[in-house]
């Protein structure tokens, strides 16, 4: 038994961060009218101490790649593909093996803070029961590890003897996130940490992660919707419309020249900095909605929405080419994108049909 918290803060920090490797993952929810592809064909990987940001507009399948790495998804959904953390499949596990690997390899920081803490058990001991189900050390220990983890999301260590519902929703974030970093796991997932805080509470929050990532060298997944979040944060990203990465690659690449349609739109609906004197351009919706993932289309899921789109597009799914830099894009017209670009800041050029300018 580890006989002090500094041997077992000391161990914990030995710990390495960890390479995350996906091949092919397809996740499907069994519904009454049928099977809803959530996923199909996701490809990505994660370097230790590197940062990815999963962004996509709400129903892509960012939430739900999350659940598949953490194996949380419901009974009855066909999970497909390979996911191997540190070389081990983690969809090829056992329960007993999972256990071992949830919050001391892979943690998880939720969108709803107050649906995954327990309404009565106060928050101290949830944290120091996650401690104790992994590591042999007396209770008096994890506690003050608990402790000092409340200091490090800056919260009052003796506010660990409250209930969830005494806290405020960013203090509840905050305290999720002590949580998921209770065992220094070597991977942790962060799945809209930020959703319905008010602006100044998503920076702290955001900050706080920002501070342990770089303290500790762990690597991190960042599932958003928001692009600024993502610049701030990451190293690489993948944007995901419908169940699939249409655009990958490092942070400052694609989100200053994107390449696929569906990026530079979401680039144009997003505020941006400007430099002073410079007009503030408008922003810019991508008109239409995501399409049905119970029959998801033939070709490519974005065609009924990009201005771009030609015959070749309903009728072949593209691929995501390797590109140089390690960019992939997945598009038939990606020839056309730096003509596209200069008029995809125009709204008339989204009010249009879909493949109006091929």
């Amino acid at each position: 038994m580890t006989n002090s918290k500094t041997n077992l803060d000391a161990r914990l920090e030995r710990k390495p961060s960890v390479e995350l490797s996906v091949r092919d993952l397809k996740v499907s929810y069994r519904t009454r009218n049928g099977y809803f592809h959530a996923l199909d064909g996701i490809d990505f990987d994660l370097q230790p101490g590197s940062v990815l940001g999963l962004v996509g507009e709400s129903g892509c399948g960012k939430s739900t790649v999350v659940k598949a790495l953490m194996r949380l998804l419901p009974e009855g959904t066909k999970v497909t593909g390979e996911v191997k953390l540190d070389g081990d499949d983690l969809l090829a596990m056992g329960q007993s093996e999972l256990r071992d690997v949830r919050w001391n390899k892979i943690s998880l920081v939720t969108q709803s803070a107050m649906n995954s803490l327990d309404p009565v058990v106060c928050i101290g001991d949830q944290i120091v029961e996650s401690i104790l189900a992994h590591e042999k050390v007396s209770k008096d220990i994890a506690w003050e590890r608990a402790e000092s983890l409340f200091e490090l999301v800056g919260l009052l260590p003796k506010r660990l003897h409250e209930f969830p519902h005494q806290f405020s929703g960013g203090m509840r974030q905050r305290a999720v996130i002590a949580m998921a970093l209770s065992l220094n796991a070597g991977l942790l997932l962060a799945d809209e940490p930020t959703t319905a805080l008010d602006p100044i509470m998503q920076d702290q929050i955001m900050a706080s992660i920002r501070k342990i990532q770089e303290m500790l060298k762990r690597s991190m997944i960042l599932v958003t919707h928001d692009i600024g979040l993502v610049a701030e944060n990451c190293d690489t990203v993948a944007v995901m419309y419908a169940g699939k990465i249409v655009e990958a690659g490092p942070v400052q690449e694609v989100l200053v020249s994107p390449e696929h349609p569906y990026t530079i739109g979401l680039h144009n609906a997003f505020p941006r900095m400007l430099e002073e004197g410079q007009e503030r351009p408008p922003l810019i919706s991508i008109a239409g909605s995501l399409p049905n993932l119970l029959d998801p289309p033939k070709g490519c899921r974005f065609q009924n929405r990009c201005p771009l789109a030609s015959e070749i597009c309903s009728a072949e799914e593209p691929t995501l080419i390797q590109k140089s830099n390690g960019r992939r894009v997945a598009c038939h017209h990606v020839d056309k994108t730096e003509q596209f670009r200069t008029i995809a800041n125009k709204s008339e050029t989204w009010a249009i049909g879909a493949g109006d300018l091929t």
